[in-house]
């Protein structure tokens, strides 16, 4: 086992990547516990006209799964189109804990009571539970949704393949529009995701972002031999093609 790891270390040896999600858990476990204190409500008008359907709650579920498959396809098959999905969702969490942080905030849209009782009504009440309804603006749900959904249009071993855009194209806006009909999200959150998730989407693929990026971490890092000629290649391809 410890020989396979090993193995497995040399031939992605950029899995340190993944240590992000450790930082991530913990700075957005402590935002949820600030739950209870005050916070800025997000509501907006077309909040009130959107009804509450619980059979959205499959495709907000599927999202852990739509994020993680195309994380874990990217890592193993695609080294440069992995750079490109990390540089924006780990930067889109980020500004999410960041604005979390500064400004908390969350909704009074979750219904109290329930007309229904079915096995969707009690996976909205689990999802009610485990996630409460503050540090909401934007919304990663929405965020996340595009950036893997644009991360299978560019990668070139996927792009090509026409059912896997578009069922990746209907998972992504099923997610997007299931945050407003299981009440989780506002419309404002749902559309600074969008807002975010297409201006970063723009940076990384259509600009020098990720090579202006890379030369910033090298000096932070400076004579560090094994991160920074390694993440130079591997930034640098990746914005090759880009639109400067």
């Amino acid at each position: 086992m410890l020989a396979r790891f090993k193995g497995l270390k040399e031939k992605y040896p950029y899995y340190w990547v993944s240590l992000y999600f450790v930082f991530y858990m913990i700075w957005f476990a402590w935002v949820e516990s600030r739950a209870n204190l005050p916070y800025h409500v997000i509501h907006f008008s077309l909040d009130d006209y959107i009804p509450f359907y619980e059979y959205f709650v499959i495709p907000y579920i599927l999202w852990f799964g739509y994020i993680a498959v195309v994380y874990l396809w990217l890592f193993f098959h695609d080294k440069s189109a992995f750079f490109k999905y990390i540089a924006v969702i780990y930067t889109g969490m980020t500004l999410f804990l960041i604005i979390s942080t500064i400004y908390p905030n969350g909704h009074l849209l979750r219904p109290t009571e329930f007309s229904r009782n079915n096995i969707f009504i009690r996976l909205v009440c689990f999802i009610y539970w485990a996630d409460t309804s503050t540090n909401i603006l934007p919304s990663i749900h929405v965020f996340n949704s595009i950036a893997a959904h644009v991360a299978v249009m560019n990668a070139p071993e996927l792009r090509n393949k026409k059912w896997t855009v578009r069922g990746s194209l209907i998972l992504c806006v099923s997610i997007i529009l299931s945050t407003m009909f299981i009440k989780q999200h506002s419309c404002i959150d749902v559309m600074l995701g969008i807002l975010l998730g297409i201006l970063m989407n723009y940076a990384v693929y259509r600009t020098s972002f990720l090579v202006k990026a890379h030369d910033f971490i090298g000096k932070l890092v400076r004579e560090n031999r094994d991160l920074s000629p390694s993440l130079s290649r591997d930034v640098h391809s990746t914005a090759k093609d880009a639109e400067i």
